[in-house]
């Protein structure tokens, strides 16, 4: 019988790709303020697959707090992705921190566990945010309207 080994958070892979994220979000809000909501139409040449939503929930000097998430077509047979998102400026890292409404992820878990968490389930979780923003910036269409000098 062979023993699995501890799974090891991998702090590097963590923070760029927190960092990445945080360029991306950077990109996709721009100059919003606290309670306003950048609306992305996503399409290709031939689908529509929804609109990405990113709401601007708190903006403080060294902080920023975003609400993704997604609607579409199938709004009425699935639970869209719905996830809260911490912008530190001082780092300039954003970090998953609520998930479907469930909070406080830790940096590695046991396996199995009582809530089917993976080992590495922080890193999925921003690693996913990252898939989704960058489907954003290349399938979103910015419906904000900007005044023209």
């Amino acid at each position: 019988m062979s023993r699995r080994t501890a799974y090891v958070t991998d702090l590097r892979t963590l923070q760029a790709e927190c960092t990445a994220n945080f360029v991306r979000l950077d990109r996709l809000l721009g100059d919003t303020v606290a309670g306003e909501k950048v609306e992305l139409p996503l399409a290709s040449h031939t689908t529509r697959f929804g609109t990405l939503h990113l709401e601007v929930v708190e903006r403080a000097p060294y902080t920023t707090i975003v609400r993704v998430f997604q609607s579409g077509v199938l709004d009425d047979m699935i639970d869209a992705p719905r996830m809260v998102v911490h912008l530190y400026h001082d780092v300039q890292m954003a970090e998953v921190t609520d998930f479907q409404r469930k909070r406080h992820f830790e940096g590695r878990y046991r396996y199995p566990n009582a809530h089917m968490h993976q080992p590495d389930e922080k890193l999925q979780l921003n690693r996913f945010l990252g898939e989704w923003l960058e489907h954003g910036l290349a399938h979103g269409h910015d419906t904000r309207v900007f005044e023209t000098p």
